[in-house]
């Protein structure tokens, strides 16, 4: 076993059943970078510009830092500019990215290829999200890091594309008498946390970041998705795309419920932000229960009461 791939006894703790066709996304992924439609990695500039505002918060320097799933280049950018780190690994995920010079490597993200104890710094954006096991790959995520290391990423919650899954659902049902799955299904942020610490990282920190993009219609939305290398990549998919007469209904119902007094619709993505620390001695710790030396009625400037007072 190579040392950065998890244990018998973690992989029992997080194997599940594969939701995400794997192969299907890197044909998406190498689609998309190959038609580099300008403009289309709008969300993933507006993700790298908060990425880089909070490494500008944590004023650390990081020696070995690692961009994960890295094409465009805008978070190895993003990292350099805040100062976080004077060199970072752009690691693409699956394929090149082709308008831009070769990164460091191309590797996947749900099988990482560094030691342990080898990362300072691993940043990832908009990528965690197509993950089978992603319990699994924090926990390599947190063992490729130092003690003290910092692991930042930025993906999809729930509430993103809620109004196209919505308008997909009700035109299907309203055709066909039954809806297929047609949009990927997005953590909560809630949980999210959970898994940051499961995963073994301290002092974890979740927070939500809602994005309402506009439109003008359903199906510029569409063309975005796919530009992006986004659209639907799960295993249970429906066998048959979807018809043009249900396309053209889900386009009406989402003009009707999800759109402004303009015309052009809204398209919700919910950013969730996770930031985890390696653990390390140095950290800050909780004091153990009884250990306080000074009473909390005395730092408030109260009286203390006994509770039947």
């Amino acid at each position: 076993m190579n040392a950065s791939e998890p244990s018998k006894a973690e992989l029992s703790v997080t194997a599940q059943s594969e939701l995400f066709d794997r192969s299907l996304l890197m044909r998406h992924r190498q689609r998309a970078l190959q038609a580099a439609k300008p403009g289309a990695d709008f969300l993933l500039q507006s993700v790298a510009g908060d990425l880089e505002d909070r490494l500008r918060l944590v004023k650390r320097s990081f020696k070995a830092a690692v961009d994960l799933g890295g094409h465009t280049g805008h978070v190895s950018r993003a990292v350099l500019e805040s100062g976080a780190a004077e060199h970072i690994v752009r690691a693409d995920l699956f394929v090149a990215d082709p308008n831009l010079p070769p990164p460091d490597l191309v590797c996947d993200d749900a099988l990482l290829p560094f030691r342990d104890g080898s990362l300072d710094l691993v940043v990832s954006a908009l990528s965690l999200q197509f993950v089978n096991d992603l319990p699994g790959s924090l926990i390599q995520i947190r063992r490729t890091l130092v003690p003290d290391g910092l692991f930042l990423a930025t993906l999809p919650g729930a509430g993103t594309l809620t109004e196209l899954r919505d308008s997909l659902t009700r035109a299907e049902l309203e055709i066909t008498g039954g809806a297929a799955a047609r949009v990927l299904p997005f953590a909560d942020t809630r949980d999210l946390g959970g898994l940051l610490q499961r995963a073994g990282f301290a002092l974890p920190v979740t927070d939500l970041d809602t994005l309402t993009v506009r439109y003008d219609s359903m199906f510029a939305l569409l063309a975005d998705l796919k530009a992006m290398g986004a659209t639907s990549v799960l295993k249970e998919r429906a066998p048959t795309p979807l018809t043009r007469q249900i396309l053209l209904r889900a386009a009406e119902l989402y003009a009707e419920n999800h759109s402004d007094p303009d015309g052009r619709i809204r398209a919700t993505f919910a950013m969730v932000t996770l930031l985890g620390w390696s653990p390390d001695e140095s950290q800050q710790k909780p004091l153990r229960p009884g250990s306080a030396k000074t009473r909390l009625a005395d730092a408030l400037g109260v009286a203390e009461r006994k509770l039947d007072e």
